[in-house]
């Protein structure tokens, strides 16, 4: 069972009985999950690199912390700030939130579970058995993933830890904005990929409009759009090629109202954009991005949100658990 001393604990866990997620509580977060988690670089590359007109741009490499995504960070939360009882941990994933937890609980010695929709690439079903979890396959979509953890969870009293749905999550994931505003104090923008949007609920969050946030979505997953145009999250389609990571159905309730606060806006990428994005990302810079890792970015490169001449742009690299570059040959 993963402890910490319960006066390094105490101020955090009286906070996430409640669902206020602010500044003061995300840093408390970090301070704890720090020494597990990697503080992922930048680096600084320019758009005439891409084609587009001349301009700085950000890149924050989330896709090299542990597991291959940002998800490391809110796994290490939920299991260090919450009860963990002997039956161990479960968490529904597309494919990401499923490794990050079986790699938080195989370093912090605990029993997890993960299920996973077929869609899930054979990439990230790979990273969770190696992680030692035991892996399920339940149904097509990330719902019926979800409906069969929570199945599991009534049958054997496991710890749920939902992939963006859970203030730990979220506490987690806005240690990523701590970093960024550390690291580059000076940016305008941030370009985020949404899925569940416990990412970036999380760095809104943090940044609570000192920074403009604009959240990045599929065409085909919709999510956040659909709830902004709905007024509340609601179903929204749920394909298209990042859908193993980028489209859980809805966003999270805890989220949105953070979201309707500190977003600006919702861009909409298509799939022919991801791909271009990951061959761009990969051409350019040689850096691997599986699709919702490079949604972001494709809203930049395809024209979907255009920075201002003197507009100091950031975009965050989410996530590179793919096999689209094979070493093979």
């Amino acid at each position: 069972m993963s402890t910490l001393p319960c006066a390094s604990l105490e101020g955090i866990m009286t906070a996430t009985m409640d669902i206020d997620i602010t500044r003061e509580r995300i840093a408390a977060t970090e301070a704890v999950i720090r020494p597990h988690i990697r503080r992922t670089p930048l680096v600084q590359a320019d758009l005439a690199d891409f084609g587009l007109p001349g301009a700085p741009l950000t890149l924050k490499l989330e896709m090299l912390q542990h597991s291959g995504s940002f998800k490391a960070r809110g796994a290490f939360a939920n299991l260090l700030l919450r009860p963990v009882p002997r039956t161990g941990v479960v968490a529904a994933s597309g494919g990401n939130h499923g490794a990050a937890v079986a790699y938080a609980a195989q370093r912090l010695g605990l029993p997890a579970t993960i299920f996973v929709p077929d869609i899930t690439s054979p990439a990230k079903a790979e990273r969770i058995r190696n992680y030692g979890a035991k892996l399920v396959i339940a149904g097509n979509r990330y719902a019926d993933a979800l409906a069969a953890s929570e199945a599991h969870v009534a049958q054997t009293g496991a710890l749920a830890v939902h992939a963006y749905d859970q203030a730990e999550t979220l506490l987690g994931q806005g240690s990523v904005g701590l970093e960024l505003e550390q690291d580059a104090p000076g940016i305008d923008t941030l370009l985020v990929a949404v899925g569940g949007g416990g990412l970036v609920g999380g760095i809104a969050a943090w940044y609570a409009g000192k920074t403009r946030i604009v959240a990045v979505e599929p065409e085909q997953s919709p999510t956040l759009h659909t709830a902004f145009e709905a007024g509340a999250p609601v179903d929204a389609p749920a394909g298209g090629l990042a859908a193993d990571s980028l489209a859980p159905r809805r966003v999270g309730e805890l989220m949105f109202p953070i979201a309707r606060a500190h977003v600006e806006r919702v861009v909409l990428v298509s799939d022919d954009a991801i791909r271009q994005a990951q061959a761009a990302l990969w051409s350019h810079l040689r850096l691997v991005a599986e699709p919702g890792g490079a949604a972001a970015f494709a809203a930049v490169l395809s024209g979907r949100y255009r920075p201002s001449p003197t507009e100091r742009v950031a975009v965050l690299v989410c996530g590179a658990n793919t096999t689209a570059v094979n070493f093979d040959s």
